[in-house]
């Protein structure tokens, strides 16, 4: 709502195998795709004439660094980029430790797909509050509403698919992190400190020591992986200070 006060037009979506978008399979999920989706509903919407700014987390860190990729090398269909900002992403493959289901099911062969059809909702929420922080923990009912997010189109069986993107952060570190080095776009990050998959001080050190021309919000140090629900009116306010400074 403080985003559609601020902006003419507010786009949120779900990237295909998310939330209430399509889940295929098998199918190849890629950083590479998703960005052309996100082109493609630009395009659709009319607006790839228009400066858009870019406002990411984790996954979409990853999506939005190749997308800046493609405007600064002019790709066609690339989308104009007024500004980027992150959040809690795993920008550096150094600096980010994904939990141990992840590692399990993102290289997990032939277990994968039987640890996709075990998980349930017990499991999920206890891996998903460990990555919160203390005082911020999601309600039973906000759980349930993100477990039947991850549910719909039966999204638990593509999660291992999902997550190769690790692998990717990893195989195409130079072209993505390259692209936040090189641009010209104000970028911006808020940063909740006590995430554990990219955790403080590493992290931070290591990004103000790669970017230092990007300006960073550090938000309170009980604030974890998910600033934008465990902080949203710290995190309104460290975004339109971003916006309103440029």
């Amino acid at each position: 709502e403080g985003l559609t006060q601020r902006f003419h037009r507010v786009i949120a979506l779900d990237f295909v195998g998310f939330g209430f978008s399509d889940k295929p399979r098998p199918h190849h999920y890629s950083i590479f795709e998703q960005a052309s989706i996100v082109e493609g509903l630009v395009r659709h919407l009319g607006l790839h004439h228009q400066r858009i700014n870019l406002l990411s987390h984790d996954y979409g860190d990853t999506v939005a660094q190749e997308l800046l990729h493609r405007y600064e090398h002019n790709k066609t269909g690339s989308i104009l980029i007024n500004s980027l900002c992150l959040s809690n992403g795993g920008i550096f493959p150094e600096t980010h430790y994904p939990r141990f289901i992840q590692k399990i099911l993102k290289d997990g062969g032939l277990l994968s797909p039987i640890i996709t059809r075990l998980m349930n909702f017990f499991f999920f929420s206890r891996g998903l509050g460990a990555v919160f922080g203390p005082y911020t923990q999601p309600s039973q009912a906000e759980y349930w509403d993100m477990w039947t997010a991850v549910r719909t189109n039966d999204g638990n069986l593509v999660v291992d698919s999902i997550l190769q993107y690790i692998n990717q952060r990893k195989k195409h570190r130079d072209r993505w992190v390259g692209a936040l080095m090189s641009t010209s776009v104000p970028l911006h990050l808020i940063y909740g400190p006590l995430d554990p998959v990219n955790p403080h001080p590493e992290f931070l050190q290591l990004y103000k020591k790669v970017l230092p021309m990007s300006t960073v919000s550090v938000l309170d140090d009980h604030i974890s992986h998910y600033p934008q629900l465990e902080d949203p009116t710290g995190f309104l306010n460290a975004y339109l200070n971003f916006i309103n400074s440029f």
